[in-house]
């Protein structure tokens, strides 16, 4: 396996070696997927918990710049609350509804 299909650099200032991050939960996470492994409830809540609360990326999460994508696993969700709709990415409804607060009353998947 190659460590480019972990994770991507996206800064351009030097950062740690990719191999120093080996026990982050991040790169455990995208290893272990790249496996062909599935997640178990712990780890689609906390992966659908990084992507939808990072600044950077909509399917990524960042750690010390470089980029853990899990397109392959997230998909795209419309939830409608309080009157408005508002777009989020997880592995599936439940850990979304995980990360949203307060009442849903839909949830809709959005299919490319």
């Amino acid at each position: 396996m190659k460590t480019e299909t972990i994770a991507t650099k996206f800064v351009r200032h030097d950062v740690p070696e990719l191999q120093s991050l080996q026990y982050a939960k991040v790169y455990v996470l995208r290893e272990k997927l790249n496996k062909g492994e599935k997640m178990n409830r712990a780890e689609k809540n906390w992966l659908a918990e990084a992507v939808n609360r990072n600044a950077f990326f909509k399917k990524a999460v960042p750690l010390q710049g470089y980029r853990f994508g899990f397109e392959d696993v997230l998909k795209t969700y419309l939830v409608k609350q309080y009157d408005s709709w508002h777009e989020y990415n997880a592995p599936d409804k439940t850990s979304l509804k995980s990360i949203v607060y307060g009442r849903i009353d839909q949830i809709a998947e959005i299919k490319n």
